[in-house]
């Protein structure tokens, strides 16, 4: 985010005096500019101007020399017991100053960047009252050998003058947050803009050309420039502007002066060299993002092209990076075949400036901001460049800069700029926009005429014309500035009038809200869904439904597995992860894999979210117009194109589910706590779900998984262990179990009404239990539904009232292959009591269904 040191802006608009950062901040915000924080000043405390009156030098055992220093610091000087003042005496190690040269002392009590306090402190035997600073201590630079002498910077200030005032020190900065489409104000130009917008401040454009500046320069003759976009995305060539300017006899790799290192340090940037921090400095102040060549190292003309197939660069960063034919490139050479840069990103290694260059060659550029910001995600490169360039820079502005920089080099660096410049020039003039005369009216709500909308309109740079027709038809042609590529709609001209006109000037009306609708049913039971897992001990979370090949390629997924059809962004916010969630226990696996790496092993999470199901076949959605109501026909188009999105319910349980503690080991999870969550939705809702065995359901584990399905036969969802290999790749505790349902198939086999009234009978319950003998490798589920069945069909009735396995027994009293599976069953009729010939018959009745079903046997 963009940091605003005042006295840098006040050099655009006229700034009150006195004005602090707070009240900046408040002005801004009323055009849409919020405070992210203010900056305090770089150092606080008695920080003074010394002048030097003794230096005298003393080695040292470790073969240092320090120098012990008497110091004139005026009024903050010491008192002597005659009462006359006595300089401070301060030990330093530097070496580069002399008797009577003025000096920066930091006084006990000062904090330096870092934050570090100065205090008096005894040091190689004597008591240091005070530090005198070197540049990088007051971070101002990165020079720590040798003090600030301030004569060497044009400074002359008598001893106890306040250093801070003079290096600039003492100055809040406030850091702004600016929106995607007010690019523009990564600058001081917009932002000085936008405060004489709140302020109705003097305003002066240093992004227009100057007078002199270069009109009398040749254009022809100059350093070639071709721009040879051959591959151009969405139709939009690459580049359509680019200045070139050389500059010979620089001293490059100096430092820049310490009024701009300060305003590069406040700004966030840390200060290089002459010829780097002059492109930074003029692209803060201006907009138009630089970049200057070691000329002795090309070999001209410079190509603007599209990447070739197996092309590599390496850098500014020193990273070697593999280029993609949607990237462009700044290359030269023959045919082109060496590539300088990635256009508007970052520069290379190969061409940078360097400790021997004198000869420069500055690029000032406009590039399309959708190649430039793909090209910063492809390669996670997002630089200073590369955030001005993809919000859209003004193409008027590179002749401007380019100039500014050239005569910033000039005055600090020395040389000569050749007498010749190249621009080669593809832009197009701004939209025009036809702007109904009564759209700001209808839309804002408030009865604006059209001098007051024409008036706000010129303020931000349009030209207005003259209105055309009358009444409801009356139109009035709007030409946008060339730095607001974000206004290409009506509607975008009536914002801006309304955030000119102020936010808080239009009356906030809150509409008349229905009585005594509240919740629909499903959104009730949706809520009950939620409410029941909680209850139970699950954690609600919620994650981003954005996945990749990757993740699914982590879940063991098979290539034909209907998952891996998903709906794919067309601008994502990560290349690793650029589809919508067919599944939503994609990403929440993620969310546990995530907390036990952070050692939350013990997890019960659930998640309640949608997943986007792409619809085959269907045509892309038209794009619905803004000022008015959309016809049916372009909304139901719309409709048809929105890919289905199903509701789900997904939970992952690892480690204990039951916690240990004095009472015992705990319980760990396992797949069966995974299916009584399932059982536990269904419950709430009132569905009765058939549950069977699943062995080719990623990412469960074959034996392990249970499937559900409604009466009708419909699938809802999967729940069990989680496969080892899975649970492997995805770093989680052994036997870690999952489950994922269909809420909108659950919601819909539930009853209609909400509340079912079951009489509740008031004669006793009868108790029997029942053990079965059953082939081992008949499911718990199908026997379960055999004593069910064959308790209904009873001569006594439907009486069975519950039914529960309690017992499972392997051994040699049930022979090889077979198992004994016990059952408690709770019998009740709602008018008598059960005799005990009808709860025998309910128990032959079961025995007998489980052995026509299973060939079981009871138990003896």
């Amino acid at each position: 985010m963009p940091r605003i040191p005042l006295t840098w802006l006040a050099e655009h608009v006229e700034l009150p005096e006195g004005l602090s950062a707070e009240q900046l901040a408040a002005d801004l915000v009323r055009v849409g500019l919020e405070e992210e924080a203010v900056h305090p000043a770089a150092v606080s405390g008695p920080l003074v101007v010394g002048r030097v009156v003794e230096r005298v030098p003393e080695p040292q055992k470790n073969g240092k020399t320090i120098n012990w220093c008497q110091v004139d610091v005026g009024e903050h000087n010491g008192t002597a017991e005659d009462g006359s003042r006595t300089p401070r005496g301060i030990v330093c190690g530097a070496h580069n100053f002399d008797v009577g040269d003025h000096v920066v002392v930091a006084l006990p009590g000062t904090v330096l960047p870092g934050p570090f306090e100065i205090a008096s402190r005894k040091t190689y035997g004597h008591v240091s009252d005070g530090m005198i600073c070197s540049s990088r201590e007051l971070g101002l630079g990165d020079d720590h050998d040798g003090i600030i002498v301030l004569a060497e910077m044009g400074i002359d200030a008598a001893p106890g003058a306040d250093a801070r005032a003079l290096l600039g020190l003492g100055e809040e900065v406030l850091e702004i947050n600016v929106t995607p489409d007010r690019g523009y104000c990564f600058a001081m130009r917009g932002v000085a803009r936008e405060y004489a917008h709140s302020t109705g401040a003097v305003f002066t454009d240093h992004g227009l050309p100057r007078a002199g500046a270069d009109e009398d320069l040749a254009t022809t003759g100059g350093f070639g420039v071709e721009l040879r976009d051959e591959a151009p995305i969405h139709g939009v060539a690459g580049a359509d502007r680019f200045v070139a300017r050389v500059v010979r006899g620089v001293a490059a790799s100096k430092p820049s002066p310490t009024w701009m290192q300060q305003r590069l340090t406040q700004a966030g940037m840390r200060p290089i060299s002459l010829a780097v921090d002059v492109t930074n400095y003029v692209m803060l102040d201006l907009g138009q993002p630089l970049h200057a060549y070691d000329l002795a190292t090309l070999d001209g003309p410079i190509v603007v092209r599209r990447a070739r197939a197996g092309e590599r660069l390496t850098t500014l960063d020193g990273v070697d990076r593999a280029l993609d034919p949607e990237d462009l490139l700044i290359t030269d050479g023959p045919d082109a075949g060496r590539v300088l840069g990635l256009a508007g990103v970052m520069g290379g290694a190969e061409t940078e400036v360097s400790e021997s260059t004198t000869d420069l060659l500055i690029e000032a550029a406009h590039f399309d901001p959708v190649s430039i910001a793909r090209t910063a995600r492809r390669h996670k490169l997002p630089s200073e460049a590369s955030k001005r360039f993809e919000r859209g820079v003004d193409p008027q502005l590179p002749r401007v800069a380019a100039a500014r920089v050239v005569e910033l080099l000039v005055e600090h660096g020395g040389g000569t700029a050749d007498p010749v410049l190249t621009d080669v020039d593809r832009t197009t003039p701004p939209p025009v926009l036809t702007l109904p005369v009564d759209l700001p009216a209808r839309l804002i709500g408030l009865d604006l005429d059209v001098a007051a909308v024409s008036r706000y309109l010129r303020e931000i740079g349009c030209t207005v014309g003259e209105v055309a027709g009358a009444g409801a038809d009356a139109v009035v042609s709007v030409s946008v500035p060339t730095w607001r590529p974000d206004l290409t709609e009506p509607v975008d001209l009536v914002e801006e009038v309304a955030r000119l006109h102020g936010y808080d000037a239009i009356p906030s009306v809150v509409p008349r809200s229905p009585v005594g609708l509240g919740l629909t049913v499903a959104q009730r039971r949706r809520r009950r869904v939620a409410q029941a897992l909680a209850d139970a001990g699950w954690v609600e979370t919620l994650s981003y439904p954005f996945v990749g090949a990757a993740q699914l390629d982590a879940l063991a997924l098979p290539a034909d597995d209907e998952r891996r059809t998903m709906v794919r962004l067309a601008n994502p916010l990560s290349e690793e992860r650029p589809s919508m969630r067919a599944s939503l226990l994609v990403t929440l696996l993620d969310t546990a894999r995530r907390n036990v790496a952070r050692g939350t092993t013990d997890l019960a999470v659930y998640e309640v979210g949608a997943v986007t199901l792409p619809r085959p076949g269907a045509a892309p959605a038209p794009v619905p117009p803004i000022a008015q109501r959309p016809s049916d026909d372009v909304l139901d188009a719309v409709r048809a194109a929105v890919p289905a999105q199903p509701r789900r319910v997904a939970g992952v349980l690892t480690g204990l589910r039951e916690p240990a503690g004095w009472w015992g080991e705990g319980r760990p999870a396992d797949h069966t706590d995974a299916i009584d969550a399932v059982r536990l939705l269904a419950e709430t809702l009132g569905v009765e779900l058939a549950v069977a065995a699943d062995a080719e359901r990623a990412p469960w584990h074959p034996g392990r998984c249970a499937r559900f399905i409604t009466a009708d036969g419909t699938l809802v969802g999967h729940a069990g262990e989680l496969h080892p290999s899975v649970v492997a790749a995805l770093g989680l505790p052994a036997r870690a179990s999952a489950f994922e349902v269909d809420l909108d198939v659950l919601l819909a086999a539930a009853p209609r009404t909400e509340v079912v009234a079951t009489e509740v009978s008031t004669f006793p319950v009868a108790k029997e239990d029942v053990a079965l003998v059953v082939p081992a490798d008949v499911p718990v589920a199908d026997v379960l539904d055999a004593v069910r069945s064959g308790a209904a069909a009873s001569a006594a009735g439907d009486v069975l009232e519950s039914a529960r396995l309690f017992d499972v027994y392997t051994g040699e009293q049930v022979g090889e292959g077979r198992r004994s599976l016990a059952f408690a069953l709770r019998l009740r009729a709602a008018d008598r009591t059960l005799t005990a010939d009808e709860t025998a018959a309910v128990r032959a009745a079961v025995v007998a269904e489980a052995e026509r079903r299973f060939g079981a046997t009871l138990r003896a």
